[in-house]
């Protein structure tokens, strides 16, 4: 492993939000629930201590000082310092053991850290991994589970695309222009920002629902749309409803898109290699059906190969002031209102003779968004999460009305029943 690795653009851009709102919650993270009884907390850090051989970047610390920051290898490195327990027995135990683990700080110097979460039931528990989103994203923290807690299977991605002569300026030109189009999208346009904001608290809480994957897949892959565009479909519904129950007018909303930018033998990073891109709601649109074909047509165009090719290039040369510029206009309230993202986790896990019985991601919650949304696909389930903030009005129907709406697209969707015979 390097001794020192300089950080991305990308990182330095989180670097320069984190200071701009210092008040934040600059964390993520996912949760998995097992089955059986949970493992001694020395037991566990042992455990631990072993996986991380194969993530030895997680072993590094950013060295925020330098000019530009680096990541160096972390000398007082200790799972102690990393490796925690929340458990609900007594007089001093939280009522909530996993709300105390969500809302654990990390220290500086430790910027991810794992929970063992006992809950009240002897035959059940939770293991909760939280890290500083400047120092992963979404897709090495899902290496980090499946690393942890699964079979350790690399990410599926999309073979690159071949090249040939001339191949290099094709490139240029195609990212110069797709960079150019992403700068103009984010520009500010009034009547994004909701007509009535909140307070916020500063507290978050975490709430879920879970479905069937194949249920979002049948809704999606008959019309050529993947389970997540049934997700964003379902989430447009979801908010156009809590929209009028809340009282929270919403005029224009755009969710932003996290997508993997790593090459095929790119499995281990430093820090962050996702691109956000904007994905326009259809929150006025009162046919379901209409609706996952407006978000469809959208996601599509970041699907073609020629256009990942595009991104990755984007993510792989583009400086750092124009990368800071993108981000501070990306996560501004007035050009998105929440991150929605989905990760693949894994098949199956297990950590010693417990087995996995579900995950949850913990989305990011950026300073002035409604909510951050989350889809975890572990094994044949498809968990949504959400991130929301204590002050959010009637922030706990999320969850249900995202399940009701998934409901209406399969009603809206389904093949008309056949005329009973005269």
């Amino acid at each position: 492993m390097a001794a020192d690795v300089r950080t991305h653009p990308i990182d330095r851009a989180y670097l320069s939000l984190e200071r701009a709102h210092p008040e934040a919650h600059w964390d993520t993270g996912g949760i998995a629930y097992l089955n059986g009884r949970p493992p001694r907390l020395e037991d566990f850090r042992a455990y631990v201590g072993g996986r991380l051989r194969r993530l030895p970047m997680m072993t590094y610390r950013l060295e925020r000082t330098a000019r530009p920051p680096v990541w160096r290898p972390d000398e007082t490195f200790t799972l102690e310092r990393h490796v925690h327990e929340v458990v609900s027995a007594g007089p001093d135990a939280p009522r909530s053991p996993l709300e105390a683990a969500l809302g654990a700080p990390l220290p500086r110097d430790a910027p991810w850290g794992v929970w063992l979460v006992h809950g009240p039931a002897p035959d059940e528990y939770a293991v909760c991994y939280r890290f500083d989103h400047v120092c992963q994203d979404g897709v090495a923290a899902a290496l980090a589970f499946r690393t942890l807690l699964g079979t350790g299977e690399p990410a599926r991605r999309p073979p690159p695309a071949p090249h040939g002569r001339g191949d290099h300026l094709r490139r240029t030109v195609m990212a110069l222009g797709l960079g150019a189009r992403f700068a103009f999208g984010v520009l500010p346009v009034p009547g994004r920002r909701p007509a009535a904001s909140f307070v916020p608290s500063g507290r978050r809480r975490l709430l879920r629902a879970r479905v069937p994957l194949e249920r979002l897949r049948n809704i999606g892959t008959p019309r050529g749309a993947s389970a997540h565009d049934a997700h964003l479909t379902a989430l447009a519904g979801a908010l156009g409803r809590w929209s009028r129950e809340a009282g929270v007018g919403l005029r224009r909303v755009s969710a932003l898109l996290p997508v993997d930018a790593r090459r095929p033998d790119e499995e281990q990073t430093w820090g962050n290699r996702t691109f956000a891109v904007p994905v326009r709601l259809p929150l006025s649109e009162d046919s379901p059906s209409r609706r996952l074909e407006l978000v469809a047509a959208q996601t599509s165009g970041v699907k073609r190969r020629s256009r990942r090719q595009a991104i990755d290039d984007l993510v792989r040369f583009m400086p750092a002031g124009p990368t800071a510029w993108y981000m501070r206009q990306i996560t501004s309230p007035e050009v998105t209102a929440m991150v929605a993202t989905s990760v693949p986790l894994a098949e199956s896990g297990a950590l010693g003779t417990t087995g996995v019985t579900g995950a949850a991601l913990l989305p990011l919650l950026l300073p002035g968004h409604l909510f951050g949304a989350g889809l975890a696909f572990f094994g044949d389930r498809a968990e949504v999460s959400f991130t929301v903030d204590h002050a959010l009005p009637l922030g706990e129907r999320l969850p249900d009305l995202w399940t009701d709406a998934v409901e209406e697209l399969e009603r809206s969707l389904a093949p008309p029943r056949p005329a009973p015979p005269d």
